[in-house]
């Protein structure tokens, strides 16, 4: 895995992660916080989750292994959950920018919230993120169609199409 090509997951990363904020804006507070019956509650609790994770492995990636999640509680519509995403999504993209091949083949220690201790190339577990978002945004397309809203495609497909047509106009 290159610095190039980390870069371009990340940047598929925050598009899909955009697309799944757009897609939940137009919901109503009950629609965004309604129980659903997945892995994480509500599309609310669900995109928390992403963000929460993304943030705790931006913390891992800068050395330090927080104890817990941030409060999904927090956030009661989505402006509060896009105003923190982007926060830390230009963290990610700036850690991201400077990271060298160096950087990704060496070891990144990290303890998890549940699993212990683990050291494996930083190369893996800056895949593992992009990988968890995009498992969860399926499950967010899902509880959007069980509100009847409109779904969003966030396959690397259409970013791959968008960017080829970004570059070709």
């Amino acid at each position: 895995m290159s610095p190039d090509d980390i870069r371009f997951l990340y940047d598929y990363n925050a598009w899909a992660n955009r697309r799944s904020l757009d897609a939940a804006t137009p919901l109503t507070v009950e629609q965004f916080t309604r129980p659903l019956g997945s892995s994480f509650s509500s599309v609310r609790d669900t995109l928390a989750h992403i963000l929460g994770a993304e943030w705790i492995w931006m913390e891992r990636f800068e050395g330090r292994s927080p104890a817990s999640l941030p409060d999904v509680g927090q956030f009661h519509e989505i402006s509060a959950l896009r105003m923190r995403w982007q926060e830390n999504e230009a963290r990610l993209n700036k850690f991201a920018s400077r990271v060298t091949q160096s950087d990704l083949n060496g070891p990144h220690e990290y303890r998890t919230l549940k699993f212990g201790q683990y050291t494996n190339p930083l190369w893996l577990s800056m895949q593992h993120l992009v990988n968890h978002g995009t498992y969860h945004r399926g499950q967010i397309t899902t509880m959007l169609r069980q509100l009847g809203a409109k779904p969003f495609s966030n396959d690397l497909i259409h970013f791959y199409r968008e960017r080829a047509g970004a570059a070709n106009a």
